[in-house]
């Protein structure tokens, strides 16, 4: 499976909170976002992880070569990275598409903090599907601006909106797909779309089956509270595990 990380936004919410680490490199708990997305996949069967960070700070493509060169805990990780600053995860997004070979792959933004029990359920399920697309969800809400997610009885996605619309789960900003989804994504930014959202709608309107795979609770790290909020998840998901 390759895996792919959206580092490429400026954390501009957590600086205003006087976070002084870019986002990708802000700790939760003993690992930085990154770190942990990069151990994760490996623990996945990582056959390649491929990432977008910015070019405001040199930081993230500093420790982002520290790692391809070094690799995680003993561990190597087989790490291509592409430093560029684009105008909205949609962009950053087409940028990967060309490091991302004819397979399938999972694709995340650097913030999702989730399960890992749940996450390696997901990707098993994923690579034993036919669907186009295979997304997380989740019912817990706790994000300023939620992508609905509506679906039928089979669990397929049957829509993307702004407002609840009666719909019981949320997006997780974890996308699985096929290689084919790059063609809708190319096309979007041709016609000027610019965010993640107008993306999947685009993937509901093309025909694609997708699936919807739900989780107990993904969170996601906007404010320097969400850090907390996630330490606390996880420190409660570690106990459950060791029950």
């Amino acid at each position: 499976m390759r895996y792919a990380i959206i580092a490429a936004g400026e954390g501009s919410r957590l600086a205003q909170e006087g976070v002084k680490e870019p986002k990708p490199l802000v700790r939760v708990g003993n690992e930085r976002l990154i770190d942990r997305l990069l151990r994760i996949f490996m623990d996945n069967n990582a056959e390649e992880i491929v990432v977008i960070c910015n070019d405001i700070t040199s930081l993230v493509s500093r420790h982002l070569e520290e790692v391809r060169q070094q690799g995680i805990g003993g561990r190597h990780v087989p790490l291509r990275y592409i430093v560029k600053s684009t105008p909205s995860s949609l962009h950053s997004f087409h940028e990967l598409t060309s490091l991302l070979g004819d397979g399938k792959f999972v694709l995340t933004t650097v913030d999702t903090v989730f399960s890992e029990e749940e996450f390696s359920r997901y990707v098993n399920a994923f690579e034993e599907s036919d669907a186009d697309g295979y997304f997380p969800v989740t019912d817990y809400i706790d994000d300023e601006k939620p992508l609905y997610v509506g679906v039928g009885d089979d669990m397929t996605i049957t829509g993307f909106y702004d407002e609840p619309h009666g719909c019981r789960y949320v997006s997780a900003g974890i996308y699985g797909l096929s290689a084919k989804a790059k063609d809708v994504a190319r096309r979007q930014i041709e016609q000027g779309t610019s965010r993640m959202r107008n993306f999947q709608r685009a993937l509901v309107a093309a025909g694609f089956n997708i699936k919807a795979h739900p989780f107990t609770k993904v969170l996601d790290i906007d404010h320097k509270e969400d850090v907390s909020k996630a330490e606390d998840f996880l420190n409660l998901n570690t106990q459950e595990a060791s029950k």
